[in-house]
């Protein structure tokens, strides 16, 4: 999927299973991803293996004659590190490190390690190794004499690396001295959001890499860091922006992802609280990727649990410059037409279908459709602005108040 050739990335290979709930054609999709994940941390995948099973095995994830397969592979090629596609429970982990020898990963333990590559304030850094304790505190049976042997390197970022951890007591400790100090910001970060006052805040949502810090930069004219890397963006950045003299408060959110580890949604409730206090959500997609339905799916999902779903959400449809249909041919009388062969046209019917005038297609990175876009959020930002503050109405002559209830 990827090609990277420098030499100093890691090598690795992938381990993912094919069950009746996860079809072969499901399982590709999920190790494309975790590929994309191990690309981000910095490994380079060279092999990739998949076993059909009824559920995973709860000793070895996959079977003994697999096992074997992938660890006569891992010391013909000198390869460092196994990732495991699903969370491996603490036994899991310990018997798969005595029979590969090798540093082994899940997705969890992945996405954990970006997130301590990409946490640049003190917060994050608080967030994730809160996270990476929670992680950690069950699996801490044998792990030093692991990590011991695995120096440095993809999932070895954080409190990981430290003798401390082995001892449950001292974890516990820290968690709980974590989790005091994130209360404090919390507070502090409250507070902040309170000093804003009643401005009008709008969040971007979205999958992960699907545009969203570029879109931030286009409209407000900021510089946030973009990157065509997963979780390129992990603090919150608020910028005020103003479009035909309304101004309002926007903010560009960590990215969702399918499988996102429990523990750090938790540690990142104080980030997600710009989310919840939104009073309109733009949920941006990346039309070009070929699930970007399953993604739209995951993030509605993210956005139930934090009791958000029920905002007003405009959908932005972005990267249309890169979307490219499947072929089809016509004159083919046993092809079936799927949604994969959709134009661009055909997936605007569908969605102005489902949601209306709430779905805009644009392209940030070349700026089209852009001046609709911003069109759309002024609509609908100004509605909210002239029901919170009605003695600015002279502003806003053209307006029918009619249509404020």
């Amino acid at each position: 999927m990827l090609e990277k050739k420098d030499i100093t990335l890691e090598k690795a290979v992938l381990i993912g299973v094919i069950t009746k709930d996860q079809n072969e054609e499901k399982s590709k999709e999920y190790l494309d991803e975790l590929e994309f994940l191990t690309f981000t941390a910095g490994g380079h995948v060279i092999k990739r293996f998949t076993q059909k099973m009824e559920m995973p095995n709860p000793k070895t994830f996959i079977g003994s004659g697999k096992m074997e397969d992938v660890r006569q592979y891992i010391e013909a090629h000198d390869v460092g590190t196994a990732i495991f596609d699903d969370e491996l429970s603490a036994a899991q982990e310990r018997n798969i490190s005595k029979i590969l020898n090798i540093k082994v990963l899940d997705r969890t333990n992945l996405i954990l390690d970006i997130f301590a590559q990409r946490a640049q304030t003190s917060y994050a850094r608080t967030q994730v190794e809160l996270a990476q304790c929670e992680y950690l505190l069950p699996r801490l049976r044998g792990m030093w004499t692991h990590l011991e042997r695995q120096k440095g390197g993809i999932g070895m970022r954080g409190p990981g690396e430290t003798e401390i951890e082995t001892d449950r007591r001292i974890v516990r400790d820290k968690i709980a001295l974590l989790k005091a100090r994130i209360k404090t910001i919390d507070k502090q970060m409250a507070v902040q959001r309170g000093n804003r006052g009643k401005m009008v805040r709008v969040a971007l949502v979205g999958y992960t890499n699907v545009g969203k810090s570029t879109l931030m930069n286009v409209i407000s004219k900021s510089t946030v860091f973009a990157e065509n890397k997963l979780f390129a963006t992990l603090d919150t950045t608020v910028r005020k922006v103003v479009i035909q003299n309304l101004p309002f408060l926007l903010s560009d959110t960590v990215g969702f992802i399918r499988k996102l580890p429990t523990q750090l949604v938790e540690s990142f409730k104080s980030t997600l609280d710009e989310v919840r206090e939104a009073d309109l959500l733009l949920h941006v997609v990346d039309i070009s990727h070929p699930n970007f339905e399953e993604h739209i799916a995951s993030v509605d999902k993210i956005l139930g649990e934090i009791k958000s779903s029920d905002k007003p959400t405009i959908m932005v449809f972005n990267k249309i410059d890169a979307y490219k249909p499947e072929p089809f041919d016509v004159n083919d009388l046993v092809a079936v037409k799927t949604e994969a062969h959709y134009s661009l046209e055909e997936w605007k019917s569908t969605w102005m279908n489902k949601v209306g005038n709430n779905a805009l297609f644009i392209s940030a990175l070349n700026k089209q459709n852009l001046e609709d876009f911003k069109k759309r959020v002024y609509d609908e930002v100004r509605k909210i602005h002239i029901t919170r503050f009605p003695y600015n109405h002279f502003l806003y002559p053209d307006y029918n108040y009619e249509n404020l209830e």
